[in-house]
């Protein structure tokens, strides 16, 4: 059997490590799987990049192209909400290029391919059955990576919110009939599995009126528990600047869209009940606090050993997003024992089980959240007991091989049905 997982990348962002960490489960598991992305940021030999070609023809085309998608967007520039979520076209200026350069495979496991992989030309063109791994809601909707809010994609999108649209025929509209169209090609001959990393994904996928015919599957997120475990952090908060009697509250994201939700942290930690506490946060810009506790910003960090190391130095961990999928970073920090703070939304209840592996506050609830914070930090004996807990459950549910295993009963029963086609 042998996988491609297709990707805009192998490293980076969320999405990226949760296809590369997938890809090393499988070929741990001793099936045969490979990567093909845009951008290549690892070493890894299996992982092979696509190089446009470069003859004048094809670059005046895929200019041509490129300025067709920016205008259709950039009518939008001046109506878009401040700090809108990501919205993407489901067209690239490559069109069929990266699927003609695409590695042979049994099974086609699609990652996050907005930008690189061409709708269109893709589904009318691939012979390979598709799984299609959803990081987030790009895949079903009319063009946004998240709804935060919005339930147009129930029907066919159009007055799109996050494009500032009072139109029902918009760039929503036009991406979501061109995406059914292109859908019908595999759909049609059973050729296309929907995997999400967590229920509530599942179900709004299911939701979707482009996945109406569409089987889902839900089969979590793996990492590596033999890369984050709980390390010694002996003289690690006194290099950081932190007080040795503080106890430190963890922030870590990317970046800080209002999605990820650091601007309800913020206000949670202002007037927070539990003295003596630190914010550490790590990743992206650093953000001012319009609250008085001291912060400290360790700026963005690739390196799992240290990751793993900020997670364990942490007395909890908190993920205010207002929307997530089943973040990667909870998983990090239950896997170096370290109880998680976070919103009852998207997937984050999948992992943080309340009395058991964290608290759960009130969707959006500022005092909800800070009092979630406080009671993680002043139930001291819980906290300890939930540590040992996180452990076990990322040892038990969401390790590679865990992940790795049901891939692998996915990816048979595809291609033993595909056998039951061919026969009859």
């Amino acid at each position: 059997m042998r996988v491609v997982h297709v990707n805009h990348t192998d490293e980076g962002n969320g999405a990226a490590r949760a296809a590369y960490r997938l890809h090393q489960g499988l070929r741990e598991s001793g099936i045969s799987s490979g990567m093909f992305v845009r951008s290549r940021q690892s070493r890894d030999e299996p992982v092979s990049t696509f190089e446009p070609p470069s003859d004048l023809w094809v670059r005046l085309r895929r200019r041509l192209r490129r300025e067709q998608i920016q205008r259709a967007f950039g009518c939008y520039k001046g109506s878009r909400p401040e700090r809108a979520e990501l919205f993407y076209d489901d067209r690239t200026p490559h069109k069929g290029d990266a699927l003609r350069q695409c590695p042979d495979a049994d099974i086609l496991n699609l990652h996050s391919i907005y930008g690189f992989v061409d709708h269109g030309a893709f589904f009318r063109n691939v012979r390979s059955p598709v799984v299609w791994t959803l990081h987030d809601m790009n895949a079903f909707t009319g063009g946004c990576q998240y709804n935060i809010g919005c339930r147009r994609f129930e029907e066919a999108c159009g007055k799109c919110p996050q494009l500032g649209s009072n139109e029902d025929i918009d760039l929503s509209r036009k991406v979501w009939k061109r995406k059914r169209e292109a859908y019908s090609h595999v759909i049609g001959e059973n050729r296309l599995q929907v995997v999400c990393p967590s229920e509530w994904m599942a179900q709004e996928a299911q939701a979707s009126s482009l996945f109406t015919d569409v089987p889902v599957t839900v089969i979590p997120n793996g990492l590596d528990a033999n890369s984050f475990y709980p390390r010694d952090t002996q003289g690690v908060g006194t290099a950081l600047g932190v007080p040795s009697d503080h106890r430190i509250v963890l922030f870590l994201a990317s970046d800080t869209r209002p999605r990820k939700g650091f601007d309800l942290l913020d206000n949670a930690l202002s007037g927070l009940g539990a003295e003596k506490t630190t914010l550490l946060s790590v990743g992206g810009d650093e953000s001012e606090l319009e609250s008085d506790l001291p912060h400290v910003h360790a700026g963005y960090v690739e390196s799992d050993l240290l990751l793993s190391v900020f997670y364990s130095l942490a007395d909890v961990f908190v993920i205010p997003s207002r929307q997530d999928n089943l973040p990667n970073t909870v998983l990090e920090s239950m896997a170096c024992a370290t109880p998680v703070v976070g919103f009852d939304v998207g997937g984050i209840p999948d992992m943080v089980r309340p009395g058991e592996t964290g608290w759960l506050a009130e969707e959006g609830d500022v005092p909800s959240l800070r009092a979630a914070i406080e009671r993680a930090l002043s139930e001291e004996v819980k906290r300890k007991r939930m540590s040992t807990r996180c452990r076990e459950v990322v040892e038990n549910e969401y390790t590679l091989e865990v992940q790795a295993t049901a891939y692998r009963r996915l990816y048979e029963q595809i291609l033993e049905e595909k056998k039951g086609q061919t026969r009859e």
